[in-house]
């Protein structure tokens, strides 16, 4: 863990441990726009919320992305992750199953991207 996380009491995932997902999302950042492919059927699921979570790409539709994370991911200072489409979510997000090798992965890579979103958000709570 960062100095700067130990001081905001962020926990840092040790890769090899899979925890539950609302302490974690990690597979919710990316910084790419096209990163969460949105189907017909994801899209027609997702019903009126697909207008706030939904961006187009020519004629492919994306999960939209915005502070380095799915818009859909609701973060709150307490270290707490919540999709707020997680009924609806496309197919690729309910095909990453927690504690699979390709969410130990996503921790790998991407925890510290969540670490430091939640530093940014404890500080501007203050």
């Amino acid at each position: 863990m960062s100095p700067r996380a130990a001081r905001y009491g962020v926990p840092r995932l040790a890769p090899e441990s899979p925890s539950p997902c609302l302490e974690c999302g990690a597979c919710c950042f990316s910084d790419l726009e096209t990163s969460v492919r949105v189907t017909g059927d994801d899209y027609e699921r997702l019903g009126p919320a697909a207008e706030d979570v939904v961006h187009f790409v020519g004629n492919r539709a994306y999960m939209r992305f915005a502070d380095g994370h799915c818009a859909a991911l609701r973060i709150k200072p307490s270290g707490r992750f919540a999709c707020s489409v997680y009924e609806t979510r496309p197919d690729v997000c309910r095909d990453l199953e927690r504690g699979s090798p390709q969410c130990a992965a996503e921790r790998f890579t991407k925890a510290d991207r969540a670490e430091a979103r939640l530093v940014q958000l404890r500080r501007s709570a203050r």
